[in-house]
């Protein structure tokens, strides 16, 4: 019943728009009122969703921001602030994701490589903006003046497929955030990739997510899933309670989020799986998952044929690799095999630090082909090129191939630990077979040795003699230390800022 899926350029305004010609009526829930678009009801249409954009951009205008302006949205992580990307996109201006626990002085950085810039924030931003140092470039617009600011006339300006439309950040595990540059050609290709997947799926039902909406993945599956005319439904938060609430009461058919939240989620999988009994396609995307988890969810759905989609990809290569989990093979899998790319669209490769290619079995750098690969960082290009080998990018993992062409993802590059061949898989088999864990997380400690950090499940106690025999025969590592799950630093995506812990624990001794 899908229309054939093809390349087309993507801008978040036109194919907005066309999806609300289309589908006028299909709905987007909203599981509450967003303070940039206090209109919209909890079942909006498209078609409402729609114009309750162009007013806002029509507000937007009476600020100044105009085409090719660059418009940071520095506020609290919620649906709205896509929103705001797709109004500032009508005006022909380039919206600016950033996650609004970035301090202030990585604004200041943003705002010098931008030279001159607005930036739209909240109650939750206000004192960081406050703090900046940039001010005399940065134009700052909080969302309570834009609501009631007056509306402008102005008609739809857009900016041309081949130019820098949107921008997104690196998560800066590594350092100061870089600022990916996106086109409508690049974007385009992301969302075809993605639209083969939802045809997949034979009726399009309601789609349940709950994931950044800065990183780039947020826009790229929002347009794939309207322009197909599927209802959607953005999760405002990931807690356990409200999820069970929510999806119990709109019983979506598939669910994306982090794979942290599915791990946070899983003992209400276990314990209440009625709440997950609609999902029929999970997915999940970012950064590594067990098969544990995943196994949980595969086994909490009523649905005869439940798949678990994880996907492996790249803020600067978008969507890459997949693979399809079923629960009548989850406890075989090896969860560090990622699958293969899609054919005609994404491809991975190894090869050594000079990028000449290296056999199947062999570690290295995982390079990464993808027609909707970002065209650089702004301002930086020069670290850009640094990762170009031709078509194929160095993605920073380290990883290899199996004889069937499968990626086989093992670290980040700089993550590596002599003593180990992959941390990830360590992590994962730890939380396989300690139920009592829901994070572990290996460093290196001043002497490089691997140093675990455990976070535990909620009420649940530490079972050291469980620990000691799970380890027993693997390398020798440290004695844990134990976290609280919230205190463990993470990105806007939720991955672990292990780099971050490790320059705490050498400095410090400890955590």
């Amino acid at each position: 019943m899908f229309k054939e899926i093809t390349y087309r350029p993507l801008n978040l305004y036109s194919q907005f728009k066309e999806a609300a010609e289309a589908f006028p009526e299909t709905a987007i829930i909203l599981d509450k009122v967003y303070e940039a678009f206090p209109q919209l009801s909890s079942e909006s249409t498209y078609q409402e969703v729609r114009e309750a954009i162009v007013e806002t951009a029509s507000r937007l205008a009476s600020f100044g921001i105009s085409q090719s302006d660059k418009v940071m949205l520095y506020k609290s992580a919620s649906f709205d602030t896509y929103l705001l990307a797709v109004a500032v996109t009508y005006l022909g201006a380039v919206p600016v994701m950033v996650s609004y626990h970035l301090p202030s002085s990585t604004l200041d950085v943003f705002a010098q490589r931008l030279e001159s810039s607005f930036i739209i924030y909240d109650q939750e931003t206000m004192e960081r903006v406050t703090g900046m140092s940039e001010k005399e470039t940065t134009r700052p617009i909080s969302v309570r003046e834009l609501v009631l600011a007056d509306r402008m006339e102005v008609v739809e300006n857009l900016l041309p497929e081949d130019v820098i439309q949107y921008m997104t950040h690196t998560s800066g595990t590594t350092g100061i955030p870089k600022l990916i540059c996106h086109t409508g050609q690049t974007m385009g290709w992301r969302v075809a990739w993605q639209q083969t997947i939802f045809v997949k799926m034979k009726n399009p039902g309601l789609l349940a997510f709950h994931i950044s909406p800065v990183h780039s993945r947020y826009n790229i599956g929002i347009s794939s899933a309207i322009n197909l005319g599927f209802p959607i439904f953005p999760l405002s938060s990931a807690r356990a309670q409200d999820v069970e609430d929510l999806l119990t009461l709109y019983k979506p058919m598939a669910l994306e989020t982090h794979p942290n939240n599915f791990m946070q989620w899983s003992r209400l999988a276990k314990e209440k799986p009625d709440v997950f009994r609609s999902i029929q396609f999970y997915h999940s995307t970012f950064d590594a998952i067990n098969k544990a988890t995943m196994k949980a969810f595969l086994t909490a759905s009523k649905d005869s044929q439940p798949v678990f989609m994880q996907v492996y990809g790249q803020s600067e290569c978008g969507p890459m690799i997949l693979r399809y989990h079923r629960l009548e093979d989850i406890d075989e899998t090896n969860a560090r095999d990622m699958g293969v790319g899609l054919a005609g669209y994404t491809q991975a490769r190894v090869a050594d630090e000079h990028g000449i290619m290296l056999p199947a079995g062999q570690n290295g750098h995982i390079h990464l082909y993808s027609k909707g690969r970002a065209v650089t960082y702004y301002k930086e290009d020069a670290r850009f090129q640094e990762n170009v080998y031709g078509d194929w990018w160095d993605s920073g993992d380290y990883g290899c191939l199996t004889e069937n062409g499968t990626l086989l993802l093992k670290d980040r590059q700089v993550d590596v630990i002599d003593q180990i061949d992959s941390n990830l898989a360590l992590e994962d088999m730890l939380l396989d077979q300690l139920d009592f864990l829901s994070e572990v997380v290996i460093i290196r400690d001043r002497e490089g040795r691997p140093q675990p950090i455990l976070a535990l499940v909620e009420e649940e106690e530490m079972n050291w003699d469980a620990w000691w025999q799970a380890v027993n025969d693997l390398p020798l590592l440290k004695e844990p230390i134990i976290l609280a799950y919230e205190d463990i630093p993470r990105t806007a995506t939720m991955k672990v800022q292990r780099l971050q812990m490790e320059a705490s624990l050498k400095e410090h001794g400890h955590l």
